[in-house]
């Protein structure tokens, strides 16, 4: 299954602008993914780094989940891979597969989605209890689109570790 990748429009309100780059930036993760057997996606980068592809999707999971979930949805929910609330365990890819990595994924993204689509405005808050603040939509979509931007591109040189592919 390929990823379809749509680029954010270059005019709009704040809200479709964010939501727009948000969706890019999740599906050029996916498109990092397209074509790789499990075994690839497991693959590991450069020492002493055990970062891979499988394992971003896995973290990326658990970011959809604790942002949109937890702090703007108040959801009372354990992380997808830790019930000790260990960001670090999503990383271990060792016995993933991209089914399960995908479909967590995919579920968590869809469920964020859903909170911002029928959040009244980007000024609805949620409480961090990792920070003890209270944090609004907007603040919560630009740190998925930061964090997204940011493992996008751990996935550009795991990409081009596997099989030479470069660029998105």
């Amino acid at each position: 299954m390929a990823a379809e990748r749509i680029g954010p429009p270059v005019t709009g309100d704040e809200r479709e602008m964010l939501r727009a780059f948000l969706d890019y930036h999740r599906a050029t993760l996916a498109m990092k993914c397209d074509g790789l057997s499990d075994e690839d996606l497991r693959r590991q980068s450069m020492p002493p780094s055990t970062l891979s592809l499988l394992g971003l999707v896995r973290h990326l999971a658990e970011v959809e989940r604790a942002w949109f979930r937890r702090t703007i949805d108040g959801e009372d929910v354990p992380l997808v891979w830790s019930d000790s609330g260990d960001f670090q365990v999503a990383y271990d890819a060792s016995g993933a597969t991209r089914a399960e990595a995908f479909d967590a994924w995919q579920r968590e993204v869809a469920y964020s989605r859903r909170v911002e689509r029928e959040a009244a405005s980007l000024d609805v808050t949620g409480h961090h209890a990792r920070s003890g603040e209270d944090v609004s939509l907007r603040l919560v979509m630009l740190h998925l689109i930061h964090e997204y931007a940011r493992h996008n591109g751990h996935a550009d040189l795991l990409r081009e570790g596997i099989d030479g592919t470069v660029g998105a």
